[in-house]
Formats: C-alpha cells, sequence, structure tokens
C-alpha cells in the first residue's frame, strides 16, 4: 500500500482534531451539537479536538500497525454508532451525516487494511 494513502486517515483524523481545537463553533455546528457556554466550547475542544487530534498525530508521526490499528477502529467504531444511533432515532438526516457514515467506514477500512498488510510484511 503507498506509504501517503496508508496514512490519509491518521491525518483526516488529525485535521477533524485540528478543527475541533481551533474552530469548535463551526465544528459543533456543522454536526449540530449545542455547546454555546463557554464550558460547553472547552470540552468541545477537548474532547471532540484533542481526542481526534491526538490519535491522528501519533498516526501521522509514528505510522505503525498497532496506531493504524486503533485509528481504523477509531473509525469504524464511529461509523456503527453512527449507523444505529440512526436505527435508533429515526431522524432527518442532512446530507453530511451520510458522507460522515461513509468517511468513518472508509477511512476506518482504509486504516485496518493498512494495519493488516503491516502485519503480513512484517
Amino acid at each position: 500500500m503507498n506509504p501517503l494513502l496508508a496514512r490519509l486517515p491518521a491525518a483526516a483524523l488529525l485535521a477533524s482534531g485540528v478543527a475541533g481545537v481551533l474552530i469548535p463553533k463551526d465544528f459543533i455546528d456543522n454536526i449540530e451539537l449545542d455547546a454555546r457556554s463557554p464550558r460547553g466550547l472547552a470540552e468541545a475542544r477537548a474532547g471532540l479536538g484533542g481526542t481526534y487530534l491526538g490519535l491522528g498525530a501519533v498516526g501521522v508521526l509514528a505510522g505503525t500497525r498497532s496506531v493504524d490499528a486503533a485509528i481504523g477502529a477509531t473509525w469504524l467504531g464511529a461509523g456503527v454508532v453512527r449507523a444505529g444511533a440512526w436505527q435508533r432515532e429515526r431522524f432527518a438526516a442532512h446530507w453530511t451525516y451520510w458522507a460522515y457514515l461513509a468517511g468513518e467506514f472508509g477511512l476506518g477500512g482504509l486504516a485496518l487494511s493498512s494495519a493488516l498488510r503491516r502485519r503480513r510484511s512484517s
């Protein structure tokens, strides 16, 4: 697998984290999360931005099998929960909801594929 392609899921997670830290209002508006108090914005920065930024940075910098597997599990876990949440709530989802779902499954699969290829080549 192309090394740059293998790091794409980590870079996407990192970019999402940077957005969550630097522009939390836009970030939470995009996912329809309501957090307007200073505490709510701090939680969005830390919980969403910081978590994604940290894991994504490790993936981009380290690029090991274990990190690829962790990033894959993170993306796929988000996708499974997103799909389950819609199944349970049955709300009128904006097209971006489905785009995120596709991205989560696509990036998760790519990261796990990279982890499995690294395992075979080790």
